[in-house]
């Protein structure tokens, strides 16, 4: 198969030894292409169609060595590419011209890390033919076609030079290249049909690495409203967070995810909410932000799939939140992280405070023995002492307490962090004796029930003002 460049947003498909098969709404068209003609496919497809992001590591080192030292193996060695268009045009001698139409779904769909390898072994040869080297350490796909676009120059040079070579030079190996189309371009329900199934297709092609729950969520659109309201409330926050696999952030989404079950499960208290296959969606037991963020993240995926909380986009898989209870549940979540580090950060304070010798603690002790960065979670603020979660989840779920469900959505009944300013030091007081009841096992405390029904107790009694 071989590709060359056409114009900005579409790339022309030759097929060496094809192969084609159509099941359904899809076509799938299959063959070789040789690796200089995938320059074209860099320059205009990208990764953004694939749940996960990618970066240098094991994986691309194995695949470039398999390239150096067995090239003409190299494609029956590797799952290649997998790409995805909706709009294509078929062309005399088995040519296929693809331009996706929305690069939230179409373009590169699997074989990312063979795609970031094989790229950087392009740009790496063309730099060194200029008398230049790869700039060293590890990449992500960004870095990457970032020193692309900056070198496209020397690597056309490169690649014509190559062509002149006998079968193509050092860039004359095969790639195994998949093209899914829908079956016919023309029939508007096959398109949709096509476009709805590429989801599925790429958490399964995933599969050598576990498609984690929180990248099959990004990828449909559930966290865009948290993403803007992080943007909004704190972008050094949201700056941190991974959204997706290998996407840099220091923070998982799944911390931040955990965290929405406290506002979103004062609304599920009173308001009926039911998924796609019509069950009701139950509120997440307050322990499971400690103990099992996977099934927060699950029950999240599935509170967001409901068509009475999001509704789907006409142009692709993603989905729009309209539900105004959920909104204002996700509007405090953007508000708990700084609030998680302040309680964080004044823990081991007001619990010495209250008669404790926080240091001597044995969980305390390892943990602080073992770690020599010492920062909150968040926003990463230096700090003198660590806690272990066990201690600290439960007192953030008290701040539950200090929320309320109108008909608008869930607020604050108070400003939290002056309240927490004032109250913090008698609610820690309150529930240190909690520790010592449970030996000190942050296990025990961060998995018991009642770990979370006593700090909320402390919460309300603080507003009331009789603690």
């Amino acid at each position: 198969m071989e590709m060359q460049r056409e114009h900005k947003d579409a790339v022309i498909i030759k097929f060496d030894f094809p192969g084609e098969q159509t099941v359904g709404s899809i076509t799938k068209i299959v063959g070789l292409v040789r690796v200089r003609y995938l320059v074209s496919v860099i320059d205009v497809l990208d990764l953004e169609a694939n749940p996960r992001a990618f970066r240098t590591g094991p994986v691309t080192v194995a695949i470039q060595e398999s390239i150096e030292n067995d090239r003409e193996v190299f494609p029956f060695k590797t799952k290649g590419i997998l790409l995805a268009s909706s709009r294509y045009e078929r062309m005399e001698r088995g040519r296929v011209r693809i331009a996706p139409a929305n690069p939230a779904i179409e373009g590169i769909l699997d074989g990312g890390h063979n795609a970031l390898a094989i790229g950087l072994y392009i740009l790496r040869l063309a730099l060194e033919d200029a008398g230049r080297v790869l700039p060293s350490g590890g990449k992500t796909w960004s870095d990457f076609k970032q020193l692309w676009r900056e070198n496209r120059a020397i690597v056309e040079r490169f690649v014509q030079a190559q062509s002149k070579s006998p079968e193509g030079g050092e860039l004359g190996f095969y790639v195994p290249v998949e093209l899914l189309i829908p079956r016919d371009s023309e029939d508007t329900a096959c398109v949709e049909s096509f476009k709805n199934d590429l989801l599925e297709i790429c958490a399964a092609r995933n599969n050598n690495v576990q498609l984690q729950v929180s990248d099959k969520a990004n990828q449909r659109g559930f966290f865009d409203e948290l993403k803007e309201l992080m943007d909004e409330r704190n972008p050094l926050v949201s700056r941190c967070i991974a959204w997706k696999t290998n996407d840099g952030g220091e923070i998982r989404a799944q911390d931040l995810v955990a965290l929405t079950w406290i506002p979103m499960n004062l609304v599920l208290q009173e308001v009926v909410l039911r998924d796609q296959h019509g069950r009701r969606i139950e509120a997440v037991g307050a322990q499971n932000i400690y103990r099992n963020k996977g099934v927060c993240q699950q029950q999240f995926e599935r509170l967001m799939s409901s068509p009475e909380v999001t509704s789907k986009a006409s142009e692709d898989y993603r989905h729009e939140l309209y539900n105004t209870q959920v909104r204002s549940a996700l509007r405090l979540t953007a508000d708990l992280p700084e609030l998680y580090d302040y309680i964080y950060e004044m823990f081991p304070k007001y619990y010495n405070a209250n008669g404790g010798l926080y240091g001597r603690i044995t969980a305390v002790k390892m943990l602080n023995e073992k770690r020599r960065e010492k920062r909150t979670p968040f926003m990463g603020r230096d700090i003198e002492t660590l806690s272990p979660d066990g201690y600290i989840v439960p007192l953030v779920y008290g701040l539950q307490a200090l929320m309320e469900r109108t008909e608008e959505g869930v607020r604050w009944r108070v400003p939290p962090m002056p309240f927490l300013r004032q109250n913090l030091k008698k609610i820690v007081g309150n529930y240190a004796g909690l520790l010592g009841i449970c030996d000190y096992d942050p296990q025990k405390i961060g998995k018991n029930a009642q770990s979370y029904a006593q700090t909320q107790n402390a919460f309300k009694m603080a507003y009331a003002g009789i603690l």
